[in-house]
């Protein structure tokens, strides 16, 4: 029997002494259990199981961890199966790389070192590590609701917005603002001129009938314009290449005279 409370009562339910222990009370087996560690999987069991024992990493002890992995897995399979089959995974994978480190290395080409059965393992244990780590870092800093709260600040604002008085003076001043505005934006209509070389051979071969020389400044009219200009040039080009006009030239230096071809009757 316990010892009684307050020299009195063994106990005190709902704030009531209870000076005898009930007959029909029943406590089920498993509705008491206590973890001392807890650990979200496989990887993380490994990994508590080596840092406890300060193994390397690099070159784990596979019959020691196996083992203990193994003690680990049987205590909780009895509890939760579901929860043991994740685990029981892993013992199946540790059993196997225990068995090929005891098996002969398979022969490599040359130049090249036997692959070690526990690397994919070391590799998956090293990248869960750097994970957990970033996580705890993570859960470090400050976290709304529950390392600080944010605040709420009602302002009360006006109903009736309040606009700013405008005078005659302002509108002017606008109204002069868009009319200078409007003066800045011109439209300009570009037109395109058709001109025909052909055309203008013709019409120089007309001005050269009936006259011995034409001097060639005067085939050109100035007023008309540049692209006229350009395009009485090439009229030229194309009559001499054509044989049908002739330039001569006195010396050098000395004016330009054009006339038409000679053919002979």
């Amino acid at each position: 029997m316990p010892t009684a409370v307050d020299q009195v009562a063994v106990a005190r339910l709902y704030g009531e002494p209870l000076f005898a222990l009930p007959q029909d009370l029943y406590i089920p087996p498993d509705a008491l259990e206590v973890f001392l560690e807890a650990f979200e999987g496989p990887l993380d069991l490994l990994l508590y199981l080596i840092r406890k024992q300060n193994f390397n990493i690099l070159d784990i002890p596979m019959a020691g961890l196996t083992r203990q992995y193994l003690s680990y897995v049987e205590e909780i399979r009895h509890r939760n199966l579901e929860l043991a089959a994740e685990y029981l995974l892993m013992a199946a994978m540790l059993i196997e790389i225990k068995s090929r480190m005891l098996l002969p290395p398979k022969p490599q080409a040359a130049g090249q070192e036997a692959q070690d059965p526990r690397a994919e393992l070391v590799r998956r244990l090293l990248e869960y590590e750097q994970m957990k780590l970033a996580a705890a870092r993570l859960n470090l800093l400050p976290q709304l609701g529950r390392d600080f709260l944010a605040a709420q600040v009602y302002i009360e604002q006006s109903l009736q917005p309040r606009f700013p008085d405008v005078t005659l003076l302002d509108l002017q001043d606008a109204w002069g603002a868009v009319l200078k505005r409007a003066r800045l934006v011109q439209h300009h209509k570009i037109t395109r001129e058709e001109l025909s070389v052909r055309e203008h051979m013709s019409q120089l071969l007309k001005r050269l009938q009936g006259k011995r020389f034409v001097e060639f400044e005067d085939l050109f009219d100035a007023s008309r314009g540049m692209p006229v200009l350009v395009v009485t040039f090439i009229a030229l080009l194309e009559l001499a290449k054509e044989t049908l006009i002739e330039l001569t030239q006195a010396e050098a230096y000395a004016p330009i005279y054009v006339r038409l071809a000679y053919t002979p009757s």
